[in-house]
């Protein structure tokens, strides 16, 4: 199962964990871990490309972290985008993907 943990701090995302695997089908067919990852990259990359300094991604084998240097509006509105799309998979695949948030 791929966990990820949302910390926000004063209602405003302050970092982002991805951890585990999704473990719904052989690696190269897994369509719930491919999901994760293009909806993940998808927003580090747009969030780079758009407000660039102002998120700084670590990048492990089981593990990425998204923290969040600056929140911004484009920082903000991407990454709510991202749980959102994220929330939507983990209806679908509740076995297989896990959402927690905590408020710091």
């Amino acid at each position: 199962m791929v966990q990820v943990k949302v910390l926000k701090t004063k209602e405003k995302i302050s970092k982002i964990t991805f951890v585990g695997h999704s473990m719904y089908d052989k690696v190269g067919k897994d369509i719930v871990c491919s999901s994760i990852s293009s909806i993940m990259i998808t927003t580090i990359n747009g969030i780079e490309l758009l407000s660039k300094g102002d998120i700084k991604e670590k990048l492990s084998k089981d593990k990425v972290e998204i923290n969040v240097i600056n929140n911004n509006k484009i920082v903000d509105t991407l990454l709510i985008n991202m749980i959102m799309l994220l929330r939507d998979l983990e209806e679908q695949y509740p076995r297989n993907l896990k959402i927690e948030e905590e408020i710091c």
